[in-house]
């Protein structure tokens, strides 16, 4: 049996009870595990889960309004991402927050009059999370601190849109881009090279591969030598997209 210790803010929110959206599928917090938006069976996008490893792909959220935009807290105990406020919502844009140990839900609401949510990320340290909304980027507090929205300028503005962003490596040397219905490599020196034609929707898988789909195919690809190789899921949903990938922990370290 392994031994393993969770970091401190997974047991705060363990203590709170509940069940687990992840139970019987991926350890909170230990885990390798993505999640991601797809339409389930009613054709309602929904938040799904695989383990890195693959397996079946299981339902997170069983929301009756479009969701949108999930991304993982850097200790893998929570996720965020955009809700609809009506089925018939195209562009969700109200923020909210799962706990995967408890289940516990909460919204996370801008100030009156911002525009709408379109992108979200989380400090390194998971302390705070940001919302790009058009030209702005607001800082939330998530729970169970008081959300406290303020607007993100100056030298913090660079640590927020880094959050938004698919680096390659560690250190980054680059990031990934959209380009042409493929996936490009943006350095800050050069031009946009390829990197995956007819892909999308990249995840950061680590400091040395990328995830990324091919149609309903999850691929993994090394940035150094090796081959890209795809992750075996079963019965996965229509139209996986929306990717956020938590690397796993041992002994509370990632």
């Amino acid at each position: 049996m392994n031994v393993y210790c969770l970091p401190f803010t997974l047991l705060l929110l363990s203590a709170c009870g509940g069940l687990s959206p992840l139970r019987g599928h991926a350890v909170v917090g230990r885990d390798a595990y993505l999640v991601f938006i797809a339409d389930g069976p009613g054709g309602q996008s929904d938040l799904f889960g695989v383990r890195a490893d693959g397996g079946p792909v299981f339902q997170v959220t069983y929301s009756s309004v479009p969701e949108a935009q999930p991304v993982l807290s850097p200790d893998g105990g929570m996720v965020a991402f955009l809700r609809g406020t009506s089925r018939d919502d195209r562009l969700p844009g109200r923020v909210w927050v799962l706990n995967l140990l408890s289940g516990a839900e909460r919204e996370l609401p801008l100030p009156r009059g911002s525009a709408r949510p379109e992108r979200l990320g989380w400090s390194g340290d998971g302390r705070s999370l940001y919302v790009q909304t058009g030209l702005a980027i607001y800082r939330v507090n998530p729970p169970p601190a008081s959300p406290d929205p303020a607007l993100v300028g100056g030298a913090d503005r660079a640590v927020a849109e880094s959050s938004l962003v698919v680096f390659l490596g560690e250190p980054p040397f680059g990031r990934v881009v959209a380009c042409a219905r493929s996936l490009c490599s943006q350095t800050d020196s050069g031009s946009p090279a390829p990197f995956a034609a007819n892909a999308h929707d990249a995840v950061r898988w680590g400091p040395d591969s990328v995830g990324f789909l091919t149609g309903a195919d999850l691929i993994v690809r090394p940035l150094g030598p090796g081959r890209p190789r795809r992750v075996e899921w079963s019965e996965p949903p229509a139209a996986p997209r929306q990717l956020s990938f938590f690397p796993g922990s041992v002994n509370g370290k990632r």
